[in-house]
């Protein structure tokens, strides 16, 4: 019924998810709460792809099988050719938080022990995997993941490895292996002989079919495969082949980020046009409500004060004095929470819905911004937003960062124009720039 369909692990990575595969000409539709049956079967004949966004990369793993496990069966039940567990491409994850390697094991329970390909690079946003070790850009350098500031420091899931074999064998039992760059010059072999293997002809020593770690013997001898992409023309030629994996009835089960989503779409529409949901305006205002701790967000709401935005502390004042700053003729808001105590941030989420409301209704403003990629997630949900679309083109205001438009019952919010920014990305003047841009 559906071509594809994914869950993501948090709501900014989710618009990326969305993003790139209307980028090549799906129709695709991003929900941000599962629907009924009946219901998500009338979207399958419209859509392309389905996504649902979620909130799996902040929980423990007890809670994000909880989330996670209606979400994969409701969408395996379309029917998708792939069923793609969206994730960061900075793999953020831990054994206790957002864990990619339990994901693994309940995408397998759903979809049948078959060996899970696992893409993590995104060669667009400076996010490389070269022999299972992963590499991201930051401030115009490209770090091995354990030495990027942000990653090698992160508040919840420090990066302290970037071997991603590794990394995730601290997350699950299920044995991993890899394909490297150097066996692409023959790769649709290559990854038949690892996710189909033949004993009786392969040797047991061949690094495509050697397991990473030393767990008990799964179908197929191996859980997941880590695969390497250093360019688009890689992301292509590991869509092909993962597509034409399996039996034409199974449904692929698939981990990866945005560069997953896009070497998906690639291989489903080649050569295909983008799909928008109409244009995205001719700019205007832009509130933003961030829960973001970032470095990147800090310089970004700094550069906005120096433009003459109003940037205010949340607190139970922020939702009436920012829809005075806009009735007074602002051109920007900036609510944030770098000043809350850390005990207070639990109901930060709630309290920016609020000011998300106050604004729209009180203030007629149409574009928001949420940073961060767990606030956004919470905010949605607690606004009754129920889904996104792309808006306009598929064309990036920053890398990585895409306009939506958002449907709700609730008047105010139905059409608003939505940026769900992730901490660690958008030019410095993102939002400046977001109040000029027209897509």
């Amino acid at each position: 019924m559906v071509e594809a369909a994914f869950y993501g692990d948090d709501f900014t990575g989710s618009t990326d998810a969305m993003v790139q595969f209307a980028r090549v000409g799906l129709r695709a539709v991003l929900l941000v709460t599962l629907p009924s049956a009946p219901e998500l079967r009338e979207l399958a004949e419209r859509y392309d792809v389905i996504g649902v966004a979620g909130i799996a990369r902040s929980l423990p793993p007890d809670e994000q099988e909880t989330e996670l496990r209606p979400v994969l069966e409701a969408l395996r039940d379309l029917g998708p050719r792939v069923l793609q567990y969206k994730v960061c491409s900075t793999a953020d994850s831990s054994p206790t938080r957002g864990s990619i390697g339990r994901a693994l094991e309940i995408g397998r329970e759903i979809c049948g022990p078959t060996v899970v390909p696992i893409l993590i690079a995104q060669p667009e946003l400076g996010r490389y995997t070269v022999f299972s070790h992963h590499f991201a850009a930051e401030a115009g350098e490209i770090h091995r993941l354990d030495r990027q500031p942000t990653m090698s420091t992160h508040p919840s899931t420090p990066m302290h490895e970037s071997d991603l074999r590794h990394h995730l064998s601290h997350q699950t039992t299920l044995p991993l292996t890899a394909l490297h760059l150097t066996t692409y010059s023959n790769l649709p072999t290559a990854y038949q002989h690892l996710t189909n293997p033949q004993p009786t002809t392969q040797s047991p020593t061949s690094p495509a079919l050697q397991p990473f770690s030393q767990s008990p013997v799964v179908p197929g001898g191996v859980g997941a495969v880590v695969l390497d992409a250093l360019t688009d023309e890689d992301l292509q030629a590991l869509g092909r082949v993962i597509l034409r994996d399996g039996s034409p009835d199974e449904v692929r089960f698939a981990i990866g980020s945005g560069g997953l989503s896009r070497a998906l779409g690639l291989a489903l529409r080649p050569g295909g046009g983008a799909v928008g949901s109409g244009t995205s305006g001719v700019g205007g205002p832009v509130l933003v409500v961030s829960g973001s701790q970032s470095r990147r967000t800090a310089e970004q709401i700094e550069h906005a004060r120096v433009a003459g935005w109003t940037v205010l502390p949340l607190s139970d004042e922020a939702p009436a004095r920012a829809v005075a700053a806009f009735s007074a003729g602002a051109e920007g808001v900036v609510v944030h929470t770098n000043e809350l105590d850390p005990n207070e941030l639990g109901r930060a989420p709630s309290a920016l819905a609020d000011v998300v409301r106050s604004v729209t209704a009180a203030a007629g403003v149409r574009r928001v911004v949420v940073a961060g990629g767990d606030t956004s997630g919470q905010v949605l949900r607690q606004l009754g937003i129920s889904s996104l679309e792309l808006a306009g083109s598929p064309r990036a205001i920053s890398p990585g960062v895409h306009l939506c438009r958002a449907a709700s019952a609730v008047p105010a919010l139905d059409g608003l124009e939505v940026l769900l920014k992730p901490g660690q990305l958008g030019e410095v003047d993102l939002f400046t720039e977001f109040q000029r841009w027209s897509g």
